[in-house]
Order: C-alpha cells, then sequence, then structure tokens
C-alpha cells in the first residue's frame, strides 16, 4: 500500500517533505527526524523538515496561538502546492495534527498520514493513510517507525528509476 505513495512520476512533484507527530511521540530519534534526515543527508537532496524539532516555533506558536496551531502555522509559512505533509499520532485524534492537515489541504499540498486504529479524525483529512491496527500505543509507533524506513526505501526507488524513454518522430530512434 505505502509504495503506491511514491509512483516514479510523482516524485519530481514532490517539492519538499514535512513531517510533524504528536508531541507525546517525540522521542528522540523520532521516525519523522529520521525520515527528514534520510531526504537531506543520504540521497539527492529533497528538502524535509520535522516540524516537532522546530523547537522555537513551536514554543512561540503554542504561546501565541495555542498548541492546537503549532503545526498548521508552521505549514502556513513554508508549504508549498506540491509539497507533502506526512503526520504521525497513535490515536489519530490530535487536534494540532488534524488542523495541519486541514491547513496543508488548503495550501494545496499532498497529506499523508500514519495512525492508529481507524477510523479517525487524522485519517479523514489526509489524501492517504496507514491505520495500525493495534491496541498498543508502543505497537502502534513500531510499525510507525518500520513504516518510515519502507518510504523511505519507495522514495529511493522512484528516485532512482530511469526516466521514461520516449521514441522519436524518426523510427529506430530513441530520445
Amino acid at each position: 500500500e505505502i509504495r503506491r505513495w511514491f509512483p516514479a512520476e510523482r516524485v519530481t512533484e514532490i517539492s519538499a517533505l514535512y513531517r510533524a507527530l504528536y508531541p507525546d511521540f517525540a522521542i528522540t530519534p523520532t521516525p519523522a527526524m529520521r525520515g527528514a534526515r534520510e531526504a537531506v543527508a543520504k540521497r539527492p537532496a529533497y528538502s524535509a523538515l520535522a516540524l516537532h524539532a522546530e523547537t522555537s516555533s513551536v514554543t512561540a506558536i503554542g504561546n501565541d496561538y495555542g498548541f492546537d496551531h503549532v503545526y498548521a502555522r508552521q505549514v502556513a509559512a513554508h508549504g508549498r502546492p506540491g509539497d507533502v505533509l506526512m503526520l504521525l499520532s497513535t490515536s489519530g485524534r490530535s487536534a494540532n495534527l488534524v488542523a495541519a492537515a486541514v491547513a496543508a489541504r488548503r495550501a494545496g499540498l499532498g497529506v499523508w498520514a500514519l495512525t492508529g486504529p481507524g477510523p479517525n479524525p487524522l485519517m479523514e483529512a489526509a489524501d492517504e493513510s496507514l491505520c495500525v491496527a493495534a491496541a498498543s500505543t508502543a505497537t502502534v509507533q513500531e510499525v510507525h517507525l518500520v513504516a518510515v524506513h519502507l518510504l523511505c526505501e519507495c522514495f529511493d526507488t522512484a528516485v532512482a528509476a530511469p526516466p521514461a524513454r520516449t521514441v522519436a518522430a524518426v523510427p529506430g530512434r530513441l530520445t
């Protein structure tokens, strides 16, 4: 299922990938930070931010607007049409992540969600979702970690795919 999130023709359209997760899941190293690092450091560089790691922004936005807006405000500031916002939530009910998904969709970003059991509000707000049907928070988090690694592998495969060859107007020649 995750593989279809990265068709080769779609990868070149993704200009940036943003990740955010519920603060209770922000244990070092987080899947969001690891995925951001992988996107920037391990291959041709793609922009990637772990929004929960922007501690100055999280603090300022939380104090001035409330913590339900910490990710939505960052998405509004940084997100551009064609970007992707990936959200991780063990419950799928975190108001700040649902608000970020809504802000992202309004701004023309794609929204991917990794959540706990569905249906849930975050799944409903996302374009694509992977809901882990597990009762244990730890199990949901472990599956999310594996899913982030699989997404990185799918991304690598899509980026490494050779460009499609087209037939030229002259028979027998490829361009």
